[in-house]
């Protein structure tokens, strides 16, 4: 069984295209591109569920088509539909060190001076210039690279050198 921990989101899946099963997705993460990987992770029902990938091509740089192995009609295709899709984080781990955004949901914000966890990312906000990581309790931080000191992996943490007050806007 998959756990949400061990996963982060990388896309959602849009409308079939063609009758032979394969369906597009717009994605916000091309890291299943940059690593071997056999399968993505689609929430289905609530349910984290590994789809093995016969094939992929992108159609732009944020549109994939995907042929899932055993979805071969655009029946079957279609009821994947707005599934969004997951990525294994330990996967993730072998790729370079070029993650998006949206891979430090769920890491712990630290404070680089008081060194108290501030809160965790729930979720990475990417619609302006000035991305942001929503904490779980609504408060918002600056993702900003040059604010942060220290990302460990393992530990699920970023240290963070944020302006003096930030917390309490």
């Amino acid at each position: 069984m998959i756990h949400g921990e061990e996963v982060y989101r990388i896309g959602r899946l849009g409308k079939p295209h063609g009758v032979k099963g394969e369906i597009s997705m717009q994605v916000d993460d091309d890291v299943f591109d940059r690593v071997d990987a056999d399968f993505l992770v689609l929430m289905v029902d609530g349910i984290l569920v590994p789809f093995y990938m016969e094939e992929y091509r992108f159609r732009t740089d944020t549109t994939a088509l995907i042929k899932f192995e055993d979805v071969d009609t655009v029946e079957r295709a279609r009821e994947l539909t707005n599934c969004d899709v997951y990525f294994l984080r330990r996967l993730a781990d072998n790729a370079d060190e070029d993650y998006t955004w949206s891979f430090f949901v769920g890491f712990d914000i630290v404070d680089a001076h008081s060194h108290q966890v501030l809160g965790r990312i729930a979720a990475a906000d990417e619609s302006t210039a000035n991305v942001l990581f929503e904490l779980a309790d609504g408060r918002l931080i600056p993702a900003a690279e040059e604010l942060i000191q220290h990302i460990d992996n393992d530990k699920k943490q970023i240290t963070m050198e944020l302006p003096q007050g930030i917390l309490d806007l």
